[in-house]
């Protein structure tokens, strides 16, 4: 597991998730919906300091979507704004309206260039387990990265164990600890870190952390000073360090990169990020 040991003057890879399945532009204004949106968005977060943007689309009511077109509209608006400067990153996230057959099929007919796995929704049993490994196998061919959510420790646990089978082909996976989403709230404060890094104890990884509510950039800080990397957001927070809500996404990763020195780290741009996750050219 990477720590504030070894890890110490690291570049911090910075996400921003700027949207979700569930927020709309009644939660805030600025909330992206559309490719337009989102790309503007994202070329805003970019100048801000974010190096990969976690990219979920909706269909024509505003609702959750896995449709392949849908992003693949998106990523080329967003690629048009940025280039290559940020890592684009979709989601798997079923929301109550995929069965994993269908997330992976998605994740096969866009081929991005990184996606977000939840664990628990792609591996559920052990019957599972063969058509992950498999989809895991065809990611790796593919150069496609994968981050793999967890919300718990013992997520982490079954992880690790899937990891040492061999079912996840990654040298050095990649996770995210996803903070406070079974809390009173969902109200994420920086302790609760502690089960997710006891838990991966022996694990080599990179991970990320994301979290609920006004801590969030407490938690990112805390997570920057032990050798993680940090996702922020509309997705889970709408609110600045001091109660206020943000005006965009970019306050957001604003309010991380700013914060990043007194960790002792250096915001990475996107061919450091490569870098980092191992996918350079």
């Amino acid at each position: 597991m990477n720590d504030g040991a070894d890890t110490a003057g690291a570049p911090l890879i910075i996400a921003v998730a700027p949207n979700g399945a569930r927020k709309t532009q009644a939660d805030h204004p600025a909330l992206p919906i559309g490719p337009a949106e989102l790309a503007r968005t994202a070329a805003e977060c970019r100048e801000a300091g974010a190096s990969m943007i976690h990219l979920h689309v909706r269909d024509r009511e505003q609702r959750h979507s896995l449709d392949a077109d849908a992003y693949r509209s998106a990523i080329e608006a967003i690629r048009q704004q940025v280039g290559t400067a940020m890592i684009l990153q979709m989601t798997t996230e079923a929301v109550g309206l995929y069965r994993p057959e269908e997330q992976m099929a998605a994740v096969r007919a866009v081929k991005p260039e990184a996606v977000s796995l939840a664990v628990r929704e792609l591996c559920a049993a052990e019957s599972d387990v063969p058509g992950f490994a498999t989809f895991l196998a065809w990611l790796h061919e593919e150069r496609i990265t994968p981050q793999f959510i967890v919300y718990s420790d013992a997520d982490v646990r079954r992880f690790a164990n899937l990891h040492r089978q061999g079912v996840v082909p990654c040298e050095r996976p990649f996770l995210l600890y996803v903070l406070g989403r079974y809390t009173a709230g969902q109200k994420s404060v920086p302790a609760d870190l502690i089960p997710f890094l006891n838990a991966a104890d022996g694990l080599d990884a990179e991970w990320a952390m994301c979290a609920f509510g006004r801590l969030e950039g407490a938690c990112a800080l805390t997570a920057a000073a032990l050798g993680g990397h940090v996702r922020v957001g509309f997705e889970n927070n709408l609110l600045l360090a001091d109660g206020s809500t943000a005006p965009d996404n970019a306050a957001l990763v604003r309010q991380t990169a700013d914060a990043a020195g007194l960790a002792g780290r250096s915001v990475a741009d996107a061919a450091t990020a490569r870098q980092i996750l191992g996918r350079s050219a």
